[in-house]
């Protein structure tokens, strides 16, 4: 494994809408796609797209659109714009993927809150439906560049966006798992169910957890979702030989959680941090041949590699998004951050990730 290289910075610059509701600092998932950049952040419904100044080799990403998921798809929100904890983008063929997190979350501690005020806080544990999707918009070439629309046609054949109905809900599912149910009512960021990060490979979708981690061992879910063909805006998750409606992988990264996943050729490349409320350590690993597994794997030894170790801040700089930039060949990495340093900040309002060589 190498200590982080840094091959140079990339400026990210937002419009007044996200610096002004500062979802431009709370940076969780991004994918590349040509000369475009896809984000999101963990406190809005929504994804952005950002333009590269230079496609071959860029150095900002600007122009911010952003895409309500309401538009295109029904969310189980009572209110649309809740967030939806998008931990996880996905580019693949002619569809872009998103998926919440499906966490329950615990209410902070904040610094004026004291005695028994502090403590009730603490003891509430609160959901929000939004958290729970996975998503798969369409996309076309809109004035040049790749945009979500509601449908598009491909060979003859229409498809809409469509997203995971409630009858292949990920938290009532896991549910009844012998390793997981027990840490689907806990909330995230205490070692419960967690979803961050995604990566699509033909028809197999990966599902990293940043949470629970067992034992030192990290979760991994693989879904085949495919279309209700009499409810085309739904995905439907076409069962194992087991007949349960997802696989599970478990990965030996050294007590971490994933916090994100992105394709390499058959290769995942995994995000790797703190499970818990801590800053590090953060590393890349290699799931050598993940692509090709054709049943449930225990991932370690050679299959599993340290990659980069990657620096981090005390209280900020979370790196909480991966994602492979220009030629394959040149094994380059963008990660992009939660809770920024303040030195990523720049005056002009834009944020700094940064980009990475992988060994």
């Amino acid at each position: 494994m190498s200590d982080m290289t840094l091959v140079r910075t990339v400026r990210l610059c937002f419009g007044d809408r996200s610096r002004a509701a500062t979802t431009h600092t709370n940076l969780s998932a991004v994918r590349a796609d040509g000369q475009v950049l896809w984000i999101a952040g963990d406190e809005t419904a929504t994804v952005e797209r950002l333009v590269a100044d230079d496609p071959d080799r860029p150095a900002e990403y600007a122009d911010e659109r952003t895409f309500r998921l309401a538009d295109f798809v029904a969310l189980p929100g009572a209110d649309a714009d809740e967030e939806a904890d998008i931990e996880g983008l996905a580019r693949t063929g002619h569809f872009l993927w998103a998926v919440g997190s499906h966490s329950l979350r615990r209410k902070r501690i904040k610094s004026h809150h004291d005695g028994a005020k502090a403590l009730r806080r603490l003891a509430r544990v609160e959901g929000q439906a939004n958290r729970q999707i996975l998503v798969r918009l369409p996309i076309a070439e809109v004035d040049g560049l790749p945009t979500p629309v509601p449908e598009i046609v491909v060979d003859g054949r229409r498809h809409r966006a469509a997203a995971l109905g409630p009858r292949d809900d990920l938290r009532r599912l896991l549910g009844g798992d012998e390793h997981l149910a027990a840490f689907v009512p806990i909330p995230g960021k205490d070692n419960g169910l967690d979803v961050e990060g995604i990566a699509v490979r033909g028809e197999r979708v990966y599902l990293g957890l940043r949470g629970p981690v067992l034992r030192g061992w990290a979760f991994v879910l693989e879904l085949r979702p495919y279309v209700d063909p009499d409810e085309p805006d739904r995905l439907r998750l076409t069962p194992f030989a087991d007949g349960r409606p997802y696989r599970k992988h478990v990965l030996d990264l050294d007590g971490l959680g994933v916090r994100d996943l992105c394709p390499a050729g058959d290769d995942l490349l995994v995000l790797a941090g703190p499970t818990m409320d801590l800053d590090g350590p953060v590393r890349i690993y290699r799931w050598h041949g993940a692509g090709r597994a054709e049943s449930p794997a225990v991932v370690r030894g050679a299959a599993l590699t340290r990659e980069v170790e990657l620096t981090y801040g005390e209280g900020d700089d979370h790196a909480e998004g991966l994602g492979l930039i220009g030629d394959p060949a040149d094994r380059q990495a963008l990660i992009v951050y939660d809770s920024p340093a303040a030195v990523r900040l720049t005056a002009d309002g834009a944020v700094v990730a940064d980009l990475v060589q992988l060994p």
